[in-house]
């Protein structure tokens, strides 16, 4: 598959088919996992992968009140496959900080922008192009409320030093559901709204 097809296939899919996917098929998706970029090479990001139906309804079952608020009919636990997007925030201050050794009076950097985050962004983009690449269909479920996100990340019992981004649902598109439109939804801005030239 061209690599400007699959950016064309990006989108959030809220209705798969009961089709499973191989675990064959989730491992190539996840040797994205090991060309992700990370500050300083610190390799802070986690993946939990979960097929357990059990978990999958679990984690519906957290997250799915609101979309259903918004007209969506129930989706989450219908993804055969549940990508957990983590963080680890200690590998990044333990890899800065271990430069004090070979750098003696190195001071960790301030972090302006907390990297621990900003690269399980680029990770969820990766690992979503690399399911769009298997043929696949890819969501997206996370919260803004932080006793939410806790709950979802306890489903799969993350170590106390490990936060979660948030869950890339994967699988087949059920393309005979139509989702429904919200109320004010937003449409595709022109990228001459969105970007801006600095030409020499």
């Amino acid at each position: 598959m061209e690599f400007s097809d699959i950016l064309r296939r990006r989108q959030m899919v809220r209705s798969y088919t009961d089709e499973p996917v191989s675990d064959e098929a989730v491992e190539r998706v996840l040797e994205g996992l090991r060309r992700a970029p990370s500050a300083g090479f610190s390799q802070g990001h986690r993946v939990v992968v979960v097929t357990d139906p059990k978990l999958r309804q679990a984690a519906a079952d957290i997250a799915e009140a609101r979309y259903v608020e918004l007209g969506f009919p129930r989706w989450i636990a219908s993804a055969p496959v549940h990508l957990y997007v983590c963080t680890r925030e200690a590998s990044y201050h333990e890899r800065y900080n271990a430069a004090e050794a070979v750098r003696p009076g190195y001071d960790e950097i301030p972090w302006p922008v907390p990297f621990w985050w900003f690269d399980c962004g680029a990770l969820f983009m990766m690992l979503t192009l690399a399911s769009l690449n298997e043929g696949l269909a890819t969501g997206m479920v996370s919260s803004v409320y932080t006793d939410e996100l806790q709950a979802l990340g306890d489903v799969v019992d993350l170590p106390d030093d490990v936060a979660l981004a948030g869950i890339i649902t994967v699988g087949h598109e059920d393309t005979s559901v139509r989702m429904p439109i919200p109320p004010g939804a937003a449409t595709r801005k022109p990228n001459s709204e969105l970007v801006e030239w600095r030409r020499a």
